[in-house]
């Protein structure tokens, strides 16, 4: 009787031992050597979503309405704005303000713009991290005329279109190049006895860092 129940033990631990043997195979067929568990993601794109501060530093030349000056000079500002984005498309708004070197002087007259500012929306296609756009929107500026040591200053209000291309360098930082045209509205100037507008372009080179 001890013989028959030391047998059955026997076998009883054999059989454990090859059903355990049968469930760690049938473990590695499942887990070791089928294919590895993978969780699709997307491709890591730049993202242009978000606000964003920045500088800028251009040229600046253009025409005064009924006056023969044609001030330019250098210009440089500082920019805010706010980028959304669906897919590839990139839409915002952005403003600027600006000081300027742009002067001229023609016989007695001296006219210069020694500030500008523009609020603008935004319009895009991004290839990744190169973004281009078309930008619009209102704009003024601060036109200063000088005779016979007299002068007068005048705030006028216009509008502004232009096109640029961004390009994302890191994450968080983007360099740009852009060219604005601005139209400033005329007013009437004592000194020149006449209404003086002022019409210039820019093309200016600038940096963003992105929150």
């Amino acid at each position: 009787m001890n013989r028959f129940l030391v047998g059955a033990a026997a076998a009883a631990g054999l059989g454990a031992a090859a059903l355990g043997s049968v469930s760690a195979q049938a473990a590695d067929l499942g887990y070791g050597r089928g294919a590895p568990y993978t969780v699709n993601q997307p491709l890591n794109a730049y993202s242009w979503a978000g606000p964003y501060l920045g500088g800028t530093l251009g040229y600046e030349w253009g025409t005064v309405g009924n006056n023969p000056t044609k001030p330019s000079g250098l210009t440089g500002g500082l920019t805010a704005g706010y980028n959304w984005q669906n897919g590839p498309w990139v839409f915002g708004a952005e403003g600027d303000i600006n000081l300027t070197g742009a002067n001229d002087t023609f016989a007695p007259w001296k006219f210069s713009n020694p500030w500008f500012g523009t609020l603008r929306g935004r319009a895009g296609y991004a290839f990744n991290n190169i973004l281009f756009y078309g930008t619009g929107g209102l704009a003024f500026g601060g036109l200063r005329a000088e005779t016979f040591g007299l002068s007068e200053s005048h705030t006028t209000v216009g509008w502004t279109l232009g096109a640029g291309t961004e390009f994302g360098l890191a994450q968080n930082w983007t360099a740009k190049i852009e060219y604005l045209y601005v139209d400033l509205d005329s007013s009437n100037f004592v000194i020149t006895g006449a209404k003086n507008d002022y019409r210039f372009g820019i093309v200016r080179a600038g940096i963003n860092f992105h929150f």
